[in-house]
């Protein structure tokens, strides 16, 4: 995906046009479902056919709102995914704790670094004052 705005706006808006479109087909087959549940059946077609026509019309219509709803299921996953992976704000706040964490580590660290010198060193100092005196002792 795109990171422009332009390009995030047209992404929304195609996504705010997918949700008016299916809620609007369900909306609209379920209240054809009704409509055919409340009819009256006197017309020129048989009783026995014109049930037939209409079982069929609503197997069709119930297939509409199960696509729409469907669609509606991957949308909400698209939606999801769309903010997961754009989540910039967020992204930068952990990448910020993290960065911030490492930073406090390796201050840290430092001092621990520092102090294992400075041991190192004061023990050097009296290692050479030990090895001193104790040339000095045998050239005595």
């Amino acid at each position: 995906m795109a990171n422009t705005p332009q390009a995030k706006h047209a992404l929304l808006m195609s996504f705010k046009s997918q949700l008016s479109a299916d809620v609007s087909s369900m909306l609209v087959n379920f209240e054809e479902i009704l409509k055919m549940a409340c009819r009256d059946r006197n017309g020129q077609i048989q009783e026995t056919t014109q049930y037939e026509i209409d079982a069929l019309e609503m197997q069709v219509r119930a297939a509409n709102v199960v696509r729409a709803a469907d669609s509606l299921m991957k949308l909400v996953n698209d939606l999801k995914e769309y903010h997961i992976l754009n989540d910039f704000p967020g992204i930068d706040e952990e990448l910020k704790k993290n960065c911030e964490l490492l930073q406090a580590k390796t201050v840290e660290y430092d001092e621990k670094i520092g102090k294992l010198a400075q041991d190192m060193a004061d023990e050097l100092v009296a290692l050479e004052e030990e090895f001193y005196e104790y040339g000095s002792r045998n050239l005595d």
